[in-house]
């Protein structure tokens, strides 16, 4: 396979990636700095689902930030496609998270004075961009959300809110979408349809989707479970299971699946 190909598959490719916190206040040294991330190496491909697990300070979610252009790694390289982020300057970095990433929080973040409509294209209106009609009327009616575009935040369940916010990831149609603890304030059910789309995504749209997770059952909806341990990559799970990816959890450094 040449360089070309494999780069045509990758959605995002993170090179010796670490991140150092703490350095850079006054005074400060490498040896009080708080090392979040060591030596990461990952490949993502496009429309694939992967979920990044680990326990609290394990560095998934610096890793997700470093990914999605929100932070800047202390060193390594990261591109997404054919853009390597890391060289880009804040404003570039800026244009790129508003024209090729998509985000969806726990907390979803909607704008409680506009309805569902207005929060989801409040993004391409910030960048000055006219909606693909097409492909909204395709998401709306893919998330079943048609009935509820009128509706403001406030009258609208969690997981509806959650649709409303993957809409709007999704409305810009991005190169990536990340998505960090998008079930943690939904009960069962919603949960359970947010991630159901979230890998419906990427079958019917070809969406390249990575989520921060805790939760094994969440995880076994993605194609693949990435571990991170003090900050580095401690295992991986191919075609998880809520059972396979407790097992990986539990018993890190074994890499399961094909």
């Amino acid at each position: 396979m040449t360089l070309t190909s494999v780069a045509a598959r990758t959605a995002v490719r993170a090179i010796n990636v670490t991140k150092v916190y703490g350095v850079d206040s006054p005074g400060a040294t490498a040896a009080v700095g708080v090392q979040a991330l060591r030596g990461v190496d990952l490949e993502i491909d496009k429309g694939s689902f992967l979920a990044v697990m680990g326990p609290s300070g394990s560095g998934k979610s610096t890793l997700m930030h470093c990914l999605a252009g929100l932070d800047r790694p202390s060193s390594g390289a990261i591109t997404l496609e054919d853009t390597e982020i890391t060289a880009l300057s804040e404003r570039q970095r800026t244009d790129l998270r508003r024209d090729r990433i998509g985000f969806v929080f726990q907390q979803y973040h909607l704008l409680p004075e506009l309805n569902g409509s207005e929060n989801i294209l409040l993004p391409l209106e910030i960048a000055g961009r006219r909606p693909d009609q097409g492909w909204l009327d395709t998401v709306v009616s893919a998330l079943q959300i048609g009935d509820q575009l009128s509706r403001r935040p406030s009258q609208l369940s969690g997981g509806q809110q959650q649709r409303i916010g993957i809409a709007r990831a999704l409305a810009a149609r991005p190169a990536v979408v990340f998505a960090d603890e998008p079930t943690g304030n939904l009960d069962a059910r919603s949960g359970r349809d947010v991630l159901e789309f979230l890998r419906y995504s990427t079958r019917e749209f070809g969406q390249t989707v990575v989520m921060v997770t805790h939760d094994p059952v969440a995880a076994s909806y993605s194609d693949r479970v990435v571990l991170l341990l003090d900050g580095r990559i401690s295992g991986r799970v191919d075609e998880p299971t809520p059972e396979s990816v407790l097992d990986a959890l539990q018993n890190p450094g074994k890499r399961r699946g094909r």
